[in-house]
């Protein structure tokens, strides 16, 4: 395994977004303060969150079906994906109590995420594992079963003690739970549901914000960099670090998006499922309606026309580019867009 002081090599870049985020940190800060419903936001972010990460994982509960399930309603799916929701829901709400330290924290929470589901439940791996493309090939091997303690150990010894900065630190140590695989299965719910709590150490807005969201729509970026950063003959996890950088930020200009664009009930599925998607993709149909009457329209024009700020736009762009929406020709400048597909 690679020494722990060189997981990473630094990119200039961090910095700059590390500063951004602190400032989005302010703003989010001031929504809860001047809000009468962050109790609500709160556990709609929640819910967005545990959708997220278990649909990562293959889970086919649509939002409304983990909110119904949240909520104690019956709902009508396979169980097992039930159980993926409530085992996610009670670690996620039992995370003020784990040390991001601690392996025994490390072994409960993955008690508690993978509760009759899979063999060796809060236990390491006792077999060696491989994580395998569809077509057979092998994309990356777990550590050796009999070093895996001993790694995971040294690894939460180097998170209390590095003076990395956190949003640094989380990642790293996200990387390095995916890397060294420490479970027969659960690895990627408990990476993120690790770096969400040393995270929320730091700053306890995390607890709340969806990273896992982020993640989700942008699962070939995230496998793209988990890949990446072991590319090399060493581990170097400077991609994936970038990565969630930008996702952590972009979940905290979501976080502020929920803030301003709904006041509905979390406890009703439907609204749940409505207020998240709904005003997301009419926002995104109005963008791309602007774009075919003047393919040269600006984000600032289009910012002052919808009433949104221009880094809201600019996030919708950027979303409907990566669902192969909208394509750029040309020039940031003197270039235009091209709307792709038939108008929704």
């Amino acid at each position: 395994m690679t020494p722990l002081e060189q997981l990473y090599t630094d990119d200039p870049r961090w910095y700059a977004m590390i500063g951004d985020i602190h400032a989005l940190l302010e703003r989010v800060k001031i929504s809860e303060e001047q809000s009468d419903d962050v109790l609500h936001r709160r556990r709609l972010s929640r819910i967005l969150s545990i959708h997220a990460s278990t649909a990562i994982e293959g889970n086919r509960l649509s939002l409304s079906q983990v909110a119904d399930v949240i909520n104690g309603k019956p709902v009508w799916g396979p169980p097992k994906d039930i159980k993926e929701v409530q085992n996610a829901w009670r670690a996620y709400n039992e995370m003020t109590g784990y040390d991001p330290w601690s392996v025994d924290d490390l072994l409960k929470a993955h008690a508690h995420l993978t509760d009759a589901l899979v063999e060796e439940s809060g236990q390491f791996r006792t077999v060696g594992v491989a994580v395998v493309r569809g077509d057979g090939v092998v994309m990356h091997r777990g550590a050796p079963a009999e070093e895996v303690p001993a790694l995971v150990e040294q690894l939460l010894t180097w998170g209390k003690t590095t003076e990395a900065h956190p949003l640094i630190t989380s990642s790293a140590v996200h990387y390095m739970l995916e890397h060294i695989h420490p479970f027969r299965d659960g690895n990627g719910r408990i990476g993120r549901l690790w770096q969400t709590l040393v995270l929320s150490r730091w700053n306890p807005l995390f607890a709340w914000m969806p990273i896992e969201t982020l993640v989700h729509h942008n699962q070939a970026r995230y496998y793209q960099a988990l890949q990446e950063s072991h590319a090399g003959a060493v581990v170097d996890c400077r991609p994936f670090i970038s990565f969630m950088l930008d996702a952590i930020g972009n979940s905290l200009y979501r976080y502020i998006d929920i803030a301003t664009e709904t006041r509905a009930d979390a406890g009703v599925s439907d609204t749940v499922n409505d207020t998240v998607n709904d005003t997301a993709n009419e926002l995104s149909r109005r963008i791309l309606a602007m774009l075919r009457d003047n393919p040269r329209a600006t984000a600032n024009a289009m910012a002052s026309a919808l009433q949104v700020s221009d880094s809201t736009i600019k996030r919708h762009l950027k979303t409907l580019r990566e669902q192969g929406r909208l394509q750029r020709v040309g020039s940031d400048k003197a270039g235009h867009w091209v709307v792709i597909g038939r108008p929704q």
